[in-house]
């Protein structure tokens, strides 16, 4: 999915004017699809589907909002709610006493240096 990007309206109207996910999701968050391979997808948006298919494979957010080229806050706001639905699954870093786990860092910076 590769959305206009001389469409300044068009992640507003992906999360119906949402800006902000309904739970707090960290960017270095991890994403898994939680829909099996078959699942019929007429039912739901291109983004969903797109992350879906995206997050077969273990994502972070920030990973999944720079492959499929839509803005971070979009993108937590539609994990957010394809969580909510059962689509996916969040596996959200658990900080130790203000210090994020080194082995989701790396990681994740290990996906980013992928891109």
């Amino acid at each position: 999915m590769n959305p206009d990007p001389a469409s300044p309206v068009r992640p507003y109207a992906v999360t119906g004017g949402r800006t902000a996910p309904r739970v707090k999701l960290a960017m270095e968050a991890l994403v898994s699809s939680a829909t099996a391979e078959q699942r019929e997808f007429s039912h739901i948006t291109p983004e969903y589907q797109a992350i879906s298919q995206l997050c077969r494979q273990v994502r972070s957010v920030a990973e999944v909002s720079a492959l499929l080229r839509i803005p971070l806050g979009v993108v937590r706001v539609l994990i957010a709610d394809m969580a909510a639905e059962g689509l996916v699954r969040v596996h959200q870093p658990q900080l130790d006493a203000g210090r994020p786990d080194v082995n989701l860092l790396e990681r994740v910076l290990s996906g980013l240096r992928r891109l």
